[in-house]
């Protein structure tokens, strides 16, 4: 079964003769504690092509120290990654296999490089007692395991976070090692520079010049997006709150601009492509519309004297909750192993490769996008209107939601424009949020006045009282009234007729 911690580190250059200061004077620590020599032997493992190296992920079997086994590392911030563990096996276990397939596409994972390390080891603490971090000191033999088999050796010392510890402490660390000459290692990891010094890494991504035109920008962001889709792939099969949510606005928001700019990129060419976003956006929707929901009714019963809950409520709701969790996170996940998601991610980099650029797309920004945004400001606000002129229920609410449907896409769209266009395409967004909010709360209430009415419906079934079920139903009712009539306000804040004058300005 795999594990999962956050590494949080800091990497400097060494040689043999480095001499290391005194690490007491680190502000906080009162004791380096000298724990020996460690000999390590990792083998790393990629594609042939080097994906997971060109996405900063490394994965490999290491034996030796505490730690062995095999070890994945994904990349959160400069410094920082999360390191999944798996127990030692001679084959990559399934389950980290399946958090980089969004990367490998089902390509073999091979060894690529080995790297055997001397390590001596110094773990820091404070006056307590308490672990600070651990202070490494690495020789290193780095031997190329395909090619022409080169080596290469260096030295290098390493920072570790402990668990739990602050932060702000390697800041500290950092000064003090800076000030006694280290410098920052110039590779993010070791795979990094033994593939460097060994024959090279992965092949270097062309990259983009300055966004001049409409389709660079619109280029831009696409590309942008389809990277947040990739690496929050890992994120929703681990479980991780707000992936599925994050994933899905990735979709959502590839969907959109090659909706939105058809002028630029040619429709015919990328229908078929919105097409798929669309259907991986209703498969992760199933698992964060039942996490919503389930939050929602959640914060409801909490919201209630306790003497109006009556019989088990909470029990109820809670396995209502997972019943519903265990088969919309069934459904995400068959949809992210599928090879109907492997062909839109692959059909994603072709977009990426060669943009089916129309004409317009030659166009500077302020010539060709505000057009666009404009088409969308006008469907929200037909749609809006034709709701408001509606009389309260079924019919009005379903013509709401397609208005809160047009505000995101409008959102969206000033999102992918504000680069071009600056602070009339970001203030445009903010008010398009505001609009979506107020729809999206108002859908949410809907939501959930119909599961209360289901729950009500299992626990009279059941012979429980189904008093607070219906107490729930009337407050999403009184909810959904309230953001009726806060939306014409929130509209008449939002809608601009001058719009087109300020996209363009």
């Amino acid at each position: 079964m795999a594990d999962t911690k956050r590494e949080i580190e800091r990497k400097y250059e060494a040689t043999p003769d480095t001499r290391l200061p005194d690490l007491t004077r680190i502000p906080g620590v009162a004791e380096a504690e000298e724990h020996g020599v460690t000999e390590l032997d990792a083998v790393y493992h990629d594609t042939e092509d080097l994906r997971l190296a060109a996405s900063g992920i490394t994965l490999r079997r290491r034996t030796g120290g505490a730690d062995a086994g095999w070890h994945l590392k994904l990349p959160v911030a400069p410094g920082v990654r999360d390191e999944i563990t798996a127990d030692l096996s001679d084959e990559v276990p399934g389950e980290l296999t399946a958090l980089v397939r969004a990367r490998t596409r089902g390509a073999p994972l091979v060894p690529v490089v080995r790297l055997l390390s001397s390590r001596e080891v110094r773990l820091l603490r404070d006056a307590d007692g308490t672990a600070l971090a651990e202070l490494s000191r690495d020789a290193v033999v780095a031997e190329r395991l395909h090619g022409e088999g080169r080596t290469a050796q260096w030295d290098e010392i390493e920072i570790e976070l402990a668990d739990g510890a602050d932060p702000a402490f390697l800041d500290g660390a950092d000064k003090k090692l800076r000030k006694a000459g280290l410098r920052a290692a110039a590779s993010p990891s070791k795979l990094a520079r033994a593939l460097d010094e060994t024959g090279g890494g992965p092949a270097a991504r062309p990259e983009p010049g300055e966004p001049r035109t409409a389709g660079d920008h619109i280029t831009a962001y696409l590309r942008e997006e389809t990277e947040a889709l990739l690496a929050h792939d890992p994120g929703v099969r681990r479980d991780l709150p707000d992936a599925v949510h994050q994933m899905r606005v990735a979709t959502r928001r590839l969907r959109s601009a090659l909706r939105t700019y058809r002028k630029i990129l040619d429709r015919e060419a990328t229908q078929p492509l919105i097409d798929e976003l669309k259907w991986l956006a209703g498969e992760l929707g199933a698992a964060r519309d039942q996490e919503v929901l389930a939050a929602r009714l959640r914060d409801r019963v909490a919201e209630l004297p306790a003497t109006l809950v009556l019989g088990p409520v909470e029990a109820r709701l809670t396995a209502w909750a997972a019943a519903g969790d265990e088969d919309t996170r069934a459904v995400a996940l068959a949809a992210l192993d599928s090879d109907r998601c492997l062909r839109l991610l692959d059909a994603l980099d072709a977009l990426l490769a060669d943009p089916p650029l129309l004409k317009a797309a030659g166009k500077a920004p302020d010539a060709a996008i505000p057009d666009a945004v404009l088409r969308e400001y006008r469907r929200v606000s037909g749609r809006v209107e034709h709701a408001l002129a509606l009389a309260p229920g079924p019919e009005r609410d379903t013509a709401l939601h397609d208005a809160r449907k047009a505000a995101k896409r409008a959102r969206y769209a000033a999102e992918a424009a504000t680069p071009a266009l600056g602070r009339p395409a970001r203030r445009f967004g903010k008010r398009m949020k505001a609009v979506q909010k107020v729809l999206g709360d108002h859908q949410d209430s809907v939501v959930a006045r119909d599961a209360a009415r289901d729950l009500a419906v299992a626990a009279h079934l059941a012979g429980e009282s189904a008093f607070t079920w219906g107490l729930l139903y009337g407050h999403e009712q009184a909810a959904a009234a309230e953001r009726e009539a806060e939306l014409p306000a929130v509209w008449a804040k939002a809608a601009d007729p001058d719009l087109r004058a300020a996209l363009r300005s």
